[in-house]
């Protein structure tokens, strides 16, 4: 009988898995409630990532360990009492039931103050600057570029960035922050002398996007990609559609640069917007393309310029983004060697299409988040690029939703195209429907199930061999299973 998921609740390490749970569930109830009703063994549930010891977290933590302290004592003192004290025994009772259930009173316990303390104080705090925010961004006199979808958000708004921020004043929100406190503190940085503003929208849940559009003013959209992805908010890939076309409808449609390479997005895609893809960006076309381990490069051109573009980023799918940024660049008033020397500058963002060197092998690192979209396009550069032995690396993806078993399925099918010599697939809840779809797809290579993918990845040395080349794409944290 294995004792360990039972004697882990009354670890000491307790308090710090639960603040953990917390944390990675970005301190959601919901999202951590579900995490801690399938948890069997908390000795585990930091496997992957550890604890960013924030002031948040320590002040949780801390909670955590005084309250259980509190009761396991209390519970102690009853048994004590009950020992001593004749006629008593109800009290050993008690204090029985009292020191074992400690673990499971203050791990659900926890999320009340948080609660609370959201209710009370967050969300007004948040509320009032979102309100100053959006004074700010109306009264503005830039250009302010607004960024939704369900994927390729952070990475747009840097190509933008780096390209229209080589001539221009531009101010942007930082890394993947796109909700409305983040997009509060980007306006209470700016001066009000910048040319242009860059906004990343998030999509959490249903109105996010409509809700944004209004708080941001925007006077420009991108719109990058609609694939099933954070469906766990989302009751359908249609109702995230209409969140995201939204932005759409707040400009009347104007101004807006949809990714004509979205299978998903085209049924809602009218005549007004402004499509670009890997053939170009509206009149602009491309040619002359160019991919390899070290990057892309392509030729985009209309009646009267031409641009020759050449970036460290990596596949066919880059083009579309690349393009549009160029493109914009022009619309702006850049100078054609301008945007060129800007797109040259571009490059690989951390764990999105990164490669590197291991062993004399190639390892391109895409484990960032992942949608099918970003599939089809890791598994078509994978078919496209030269190599002695292609190995595709994949946990399947998370937050589908109902679509979880038609992803997954269409997942396999995807990589048995591509025909890699061996596929890698972490074991967890989609490892079934992918091999299916590889199945389905003709796959004839060699199939490897990996039990432990942290030791997996600390150990890729033993797989790989000289002129090797490795995808892996997409990746599970601990809350997911």
């Amino acid at each position: 009988m294995n004792f360990r998921p039972l004697s882990s609740l009354y670890s000491f390490r307790l308090p710090v898995a639960l603040t953990y749970m917390l944390q990675s569930s970005e301190y959601q109830a919901k999202d951590y409630l579900r995490w801690l009703a399938r948890t069997r063994d908390f000795s585990r549930v930091q496997h992957r990532r550890h604890l960013e010891r924030t002031s948040k977290a320590r002040l949780i933590e801390a909670f955590l360990y005084l309250g259980m302290g509190l009761e396991l004592l209390i519970g102690i003192a009853l048994i004590i009492y009950g020992i001593i004290t004749p006629g008593a025994s109800w009290s050993i009772e008690i204090g029985a039931a009292v020191a074992i259930a400690y673990p499971f009173v203050w791990a659900y316990l926890v999320v009340i103050p948080l609660e609370l303390g959201r209710l009370l104080f967050v969300e007004p705090n948040q509320a009032r600057a979102v309100s100053v925010a959006e004074d700010i961004f109306a009264k503005h006199s830039g250009t302010i570029i607004a960024v939704a979808g369900s994927y390729g958000k952070t990475s747009m708004k840097e190509l933008l960035k780096t390209v229209l921020g080589s001539r221009k004043v531009v101010a942007a929100t930082s890394a993947n922050h796109n909700v409305a406190i983040e997009h509060a503190k980007l306006a209470g940085r700016l001066s009000g002398k910048e040319d242009i503003l860059i906004i990343e929208y998030g999509e959490g849940a249903p109105g996010d996007v409509a809700a944004f559009a209004q708080n941001t003013h925007p006077d420009m959209a991108v719109i990058t990609g609609l694939a099933p992805a954070h469906l766990n908010k989302y009751p359908s890939l249609e109702a995230a559609a209409r969140d995201i076309m939204s932005l759409s409808g707040y400009l009347h449609d104007k101004g807006v640069f949809v990714n004509g390479d979205s299978e998903a997005l085209k049924p809602y895609i009218k005549p007004a917007h402004t499509l670009y893809g890997h053939s170009g960006v509206g009149e602009w076309k491309v040619s002359q393309v160019k991919v390899s381990l070290q990057g892309t490069s392509f030729k985009l051109s209309n009646d009267k310029q031409e641009l020759n573009l050449s970036s460290k980023l990596l596949g066919r799918h880059q083009i579309g983004p690349l393009s549009l940024s160029a493109i914009l660049g022009v619309k702006f008033g850049l100078k054609v060697p301008d945007i060129e020397s800007a797109i040259a500058n571009t490059e690989p963002y951390e764990h999105r299409m990164q490669p590197y060197e291991l062993d004399g092998a190639w390892i391109i690192d895409d484990t960032y988040n992942g949608n099918i979209d970003g599939i089809r396009a890791g598994t078509e550069l994978l078919g496209e690029l030269p190599a002695k032995r292609k190995i595709y690396v994949t946990p399947g993806l998370v937050d589908q939703g109902k679509e979880t078993k038609a992803v997954h399925l269409q997942a396999g099918k995807l990589i048995a195209a591509a025909k890699p010599d061996i596929v890698v697939l972490m074991k967890n809840s989609a490892t079934g429907s992918i091999s299916e779809g590889l199945k389905e797809g003709g796959f004839k290579g060699e199939l490897k199930l990996i039990d432990d993918p942290l030791d997996f990845y600390n150990h890729l040395d033993r797989l790989v061999a000289k002129g090797d080349l490795v995808l892996m794409q997409n990746d599970w944290t601990d809350n997911y299973a």
